[in-house]
């Protein structure tokens, strides 16, 4: 089962995806595409040319999880724009992108870290 977790690092790549690949081709768009190591346990998110479907890559450990999400209507309203290959989101934040939602408008208290001292 995928565990979600708010300490997962979640990458979104920006561009879209050919959605006809399986787990080995976006594990090698992450590498060549995003510069990333798929085996370190982050969680990936690619959408398709028309933000209609979503996939998500993670590896726990023993193997790969691929997840897809397709809207019955409408597209994804939100994508990251930016010059890098990939941005990245706060387990909540994909959390409300999965639902079609805008994770920029989320108003959730910041991620707490302990003040080094």
């Amino acid at each position: 089962m995928i565990q979600i977790t708010p300490q997962m690092r979640v990458l979104v790549a920006v561009e879209p995806a050919d959605f006809r690949r399986g787990m080995d081709g976006l594990a090698q768009q992450c590498r060549a595409a995003l510069g990333e190591d798929p085996f370190t346990g982050a969680l990936f998110v690619f959408c398709n040319r028309q933000r209609t479907a979503v996939k998500l890559l993670v590896y726990d450990g023993q193997g790969f999880w691929l997840c897809h999400k397709r809207l019955s209507q409408g597209r994804f309203r939100w994508w990251p724009s930016s010059t890098d290959a990939s941005a990245r989101l706060q387990a909540h934040e994909l959390q409300v992108l999965l639902c079609g939602g805008d994770p920029t408008a989320t108003r959730a208290a910041p991620i707490w870290r302990r003040v080094a001292g």
